[in-house]
């Protein structure tokens, strides 16, 4: 890879990148993701000279069939039964933590 492919991501953007998704990088690895983004560019910049000129677009190469079960109504499990295995209860619910904070 060229000095110029590792050009297309400034440190600063790969920065901006890692804040996004909430992760820290050292100087090193910000380098290090500016020349694998800019790889990854290079790899999608040759998906596009491909020739796709009567190829009709699609979403999956296989032909599949919704395959999801009907959304009908069940009768409810016995709230004594769904609560058998409960770690702790508290009268009929599911005694757990909070997960809130209250401040």
């Amino acid at each position: 890879m060229s000095e110029a492919d590792t050009t297309q991501f400034t440190s600063e953007q790969v920065r901006h990148l890692a804040s996004l998704v909430r992760i820290e990088l050292t100087e090193s690895e910000v380098e290090e993701f500016r020349s694998e983004l800019a790889s990854i560019l290079s790899h999608i910049d040759a998906l596009s000279e491909i020739d796709t000129e009567g190829v009709p677009p699609t979403n999956n190469g296989a032909d599949l069939l919704n395959v999801q079960d009907s959304d009908a109504a069940q009768p409810a499990m016995p709230r004594e039964a769904v609560l058998a295995n409960a770690p702790q209860r508290e009268d009929d619910y599911f005694r757990v933590h909070a997960v809130l904070d209250q401040s």
